[in-house]
């Protein structure tokens, strides 16, 4: 964070100042609140949780440096003492944005936004210093966090934001206000708490809607809902996509021996080739939209080009590719699921494993809804049409779901199978895979399928896969 005073953290939350011996007194280091990260010069913001209250950590960061406490009481130690600590943090995260001019792109869609939020801070790090949201810390205390991590250094500022309901985006926006806008797509994701995709769009649209006429509002042309966007804004639209009338788009997409995609990049600056490490075609719209980000920054079609072909994954158990002494591939992509995104993991299995058995280890698609029996039944049915060898559905009702779909849709009933956790189904592939087999792991984040993943790979590591 830029260094402020204690005295001029207070004023800008409207916070009072306690057991502060030197209101002058500087904050150098980095807005914390996770007690374990604090250090000498910090400022320490205590929340009350449902299992800790950070007020009790205050002795303890103060040891560790802390410059003080930001939080509802008295502790003891220095400390701002505010109402409402999370409307305080979102406060001094507009006051050191607005401090330091750095270009703001807010992105936000259904699928694929920490991904794309990883290529564009990867392409746009090229260029200058910048700050972007780490995984997918996109709410009301994640976002004013990272903002807060930007120094007199930073040059952009790239922040994921996500929504469960109509407004969240609005006031994430008031927080950090955007130049540049980009709106993904809308899916399906938490589509059983805002009711039906025209809320999710309405949601989502709320990005554009506050943008500076100056600014741009970069968005899929792919997706009607997200095109439809353009009449909410009073920026100028760049259009990103396949389609021909995409001012950043893509020709000649295919897929590598390996899944990882290739294209022709167009932008109106110039074309250029790019092969991607990441692998799925559905990083295709990902990296499009991140080149449109750059373009409207500035960098050229080769500068672009050479920067999405050298980008890796930077967020966990996101498509992680990892093979195995014997030859199993792991594909851990645990981390959370959607109906869009999972057809996405399917395909991107199926490229991957031509000429190899293909393992889909799924699990429940969480907040769907009045949809969640329709679409879990619509990706078994998938799975078996794609030709995926065996889909391995893990958990209760969702997964039966999931299970009963590929049985109704296989021809022999031998396409799936259903398991009861994650434990069964290491449990199976251990005695079932075979060197050369490519493993897929999926499912929403509460379920935790990344332990099959990590099971996988201890497994190869400790050489006990059966050879058959």
């Amino acid at each position: 964070m830029i260094a402020l005073s204690l005295a001029e953290i207070a004023d800008v939350v409207g916070g009072q100042m306690h057991d502060i011996p030197d209101p002058s007194a500087m904050v150098t280091g980095p807005v914390v609140r996770d007690s374990r990260e604090a250090g000498p010069g910090c400022l320490f913001v205590a929340f009350v949780g449902e299992r800790a209250d950070g007020h009790d950590f205050a002795a303890a960061v103060a040891e560790a440096g802390a410059a003080a406490v930001l939080g509802s009481r008295p502790v003891g130690v220095p400390a701002i003492v505010v109402d409402d600590v999370q409307a305080a943090l979102g406060a001094l995260a507009r006051h050191v944005v607005r401090r330091l001019g750095a270009t703001l792109v807010g992105l936000t869609g259904s699928a694929g936004k920490t991904s794309t939020k990883d290529l564009i801070a990867q392409v746009l790090q090229r260029r200058a210093p910048t700050v972007f949201t780490p995984g997918s810390l996109n709410n009301e205390i994640g976002l004013p966090l990272t903002a807060l991590t930007a120094t007199e250094e930073t040059r952009f500022l790239v922040l994921e934001m996500g929504a469960r309901g109509i407004g969240h985006i609005r006031y994430l926006t008031e927080l950090t206000p955007p130049r540049i806008g980009l709106v993904l797509n809308v899916g399906s994701a938490h589509i059983g708490e805002f009711g039906g995709r025209e809320q999710i769009a309405q949601a989502k649209g709320e990005l554009v809607e506050s943008l500076p006429e100056d600014g741009a509002a970069i968005l899929n042309a792919d997706d009607p809902y997200v095109r439809a966007m353009a009449s909410r804004t009073k920026a100028k639209v760049i259009l990103f996509g396949e389609s021909d009338e995409a001012d950043v788009r893509a020709e000649n997409v295919r897929l590598t021996d390996t899944g990882q995609p290739s294209f022709r990049l167009h932008t109106p600056s110039g074309a250029s080739d790019v092969t991607m490490r990441l692998y799925g075609e559905h990083h295709v719209s990902n990296a499009l939209a991140a080149a449109a980000v750059a373009h409207e920054l500035g960098m050229s079609a080769d500068e672009i080009a050479v920067a999405l072909s050298e980008a890796g994954s930077l967020s966990r158990w996101r498509m992680e590719v990892t093979e195995r002494p014997d030859g199993v591939t792991v594909v851990n992509d645990a981390y959370n699921a959607n109906p869009e995104s999972v057809r996405a993991a399917l395909r991107a299995l199926v490229a991957m494993g031509k000429g190899r058995r293909t393992w889909a280890v799924l699990g429940k698609m969480a907040e769907l809804g009045d949809e969640a029996l329709a679409e879990h039944d619509a990706v078994g049915r998938l799975a078996v049409r794609l030709n995926v060898s065996k889909l391995v559905a893990v958990g209760g009702r969702e997964a039966q779901w999931l299970q009963l779909g590929a049985y109704n849709e296989g021809s022999w009933g031998e396409e799936s199978v259903h398991v009861s956790d994650a434990q069964a189904a290491v449990d199976l592939l251990r005695s079932e895979l075979r060197p050369g087999d490519v493993v897929l792991v999926k499912a929403s984040r509460s379920v935790g399928l990344e332990r099959v993943a990590t099971a996988l790979l201890e497994t190869g590591a400790e050489g006990e896969v059966a050879a058959r």
